[in-house]
């Protein structure tokens, strides 16, 4: 009799064993499988939430098929005291896998609300923007010019949310002393900035910041990126270019940048500057003019004076031979990379063509006529007005 019931027992053990194995096997499987949701959400984890608030949340949204099994896997990786707060885009089919890793990871949002401080030529911009799920894409919800405009609502209120995120975006062209400027302005940052960088050693890019962030720290973020970027260009010139360091080819990348805001145009505006570098001509461009009036602080506001032409300064190229000593600006990497791979040309002028790009010439009498139908073209504009 004992011996016939330890052997059920066993037969029950043996069984039971394999339902619970079969058990496991099926939980790894709809953990590690796809999910059922349909349309990617944005998940909001409020600070102080914990795993089972967040399987709710993702039950109800249709993100998981167990919030049991959700909680459980969580537990059993050591990941439920890893939760942090923030706003998640959770994609349509994603793994319950995937949503642990994604809330558990860095605890930087990825969806949600973002503001964004554009810092261009002429001002700086601040936009509200909230990324829609559906379609991956930013729609705005305010914005304003920082300096001309008050801020609006939306922008004080998402300030104050802890899971709001911030990114500054530096406008190819712009200048050291420009960028420092809005730094200041922006009242999320900390640190005051002893000294300004040097002019064309800021990378224009996106840059990621948080609430309290030094700016020194950033502008060294900003400085390390553009010396990453000078170093491949310089690595990758052509042969018999007339540029004889990367400081010389940063300066001429500079007065590219401020020449053309086309793209194709590039390596064309930066075969003529080689050109003329080539047969000794006087680079005779109006940005290093400018540069010499403002010293990159900011915007020159109005047309060049004949005065200016011809006074004399360090930045002049109608005056002074070669290269400025200087960047006027802080180049784009497609203006580096055009400062040492221009088109290869025969032009030595350009003019404005009133489409926003220029018409290139090879000979004087081709850019007199050039400059002919420019001048047309603005007194028509102007008599319009």
């Amino acid at each position: 009799m004992w011996r016939a019931l330890a052997s059920n027992a066993l037969t029950i053990l043996i069984v039971g064993l394999f339902l619970m194995g079969g058990i496991i096997l099926w939980g790894q499987s709809q953990y590690k499988s796809e999910g059922p949701l349909e349309t990617a959400i944005c998940l909001q984890v409020k600070p102080g939430s914990n795993m089972t608030r967040v399987s709710r949340d993702l039950e109800d949204q249709g993100a998981i098929s167990s919030g049991l099994i959700f909680r459980l896997a969580a537990d059993y990786a050591d990941k439920s005291q890893q939760l942090k707060a923030g706003s998640f885009l959770v994609r349509e089919g994603a793994s319950m896998e995937q949503i642990v890793d994604d809330i558990t990871h860095s605890g930087a949002s990825t969806c949600g609300t973002e503001i964004e401080y554009r810092i261009g030529v002429t001002r700086m911009q601040t936009r509200v923007r909230e990324l829609n799920p559906a379609t991956l894409d930013f729609d705005e919800v305010a914005s304003f010019v920082v300096g001309e405009e008050e801020a609006p609502e939306a922008y004080a209120e998402k300030r104050g949310e802890a899971d709001t995120r911030y990114r500054i975006s530096l406008a190819e062209g712009v200048t050291s002393w420009q960028i420092v400027e809005s730094l200041k302005a922006m009242d999320l940052l900390t640190g005051e900035v002893a000294e300004l960088p040097a002019e064309g050693m800021l990378a224009p890019d996106s840059y990621e910041v948080r609430p309290g962030e030094d700016r020194n720290a950033i502008l060294a973020e900003m400085q390390e990126k553009q010396q990453f970027r000078i170093n491949a260009a310089w690595e990758g010139r052509q042969d018999g270019l007339p540029l004889n360091s990367p400081e010389e080819m940063l300066v001429l990348a500079s007065i590219i940048e401020k020449e053309t805001g086309q793209p194709e145009e590039r390596g064309q505006v930066a075969s003529v500057f080689v050109n003329r570098l080539n047969q000794g001509m006087r680079l005779q461009t109006d940005p290093t003019v400018i540069y010499g009036v403002t010293k990159g602080q900011g915007t020159l506001g109005r047309g060049l004076r004949q005065s200016e032409l011809r006074r004399a300064t360090p930045w002049n190229t109608y005056v002074i031979e070669g290269l400025p000593p200087t960047p006027i600006a802080n180049p784009g990497l497609a203006s580096l990379e055009a400062a040492v791979a221009p088109d290869n040309t025969d032009f030595i002028f350009f003019v404005a063509d009133g489409t926003g790009g220029h018409a290139f010439a090879e000979t004087l009498q081709e850019h007199n006529r050039n400059v002919a139908k420019w001048r047309e073209i603005e007194a028509e504009r102007n008599s319009g007005n």
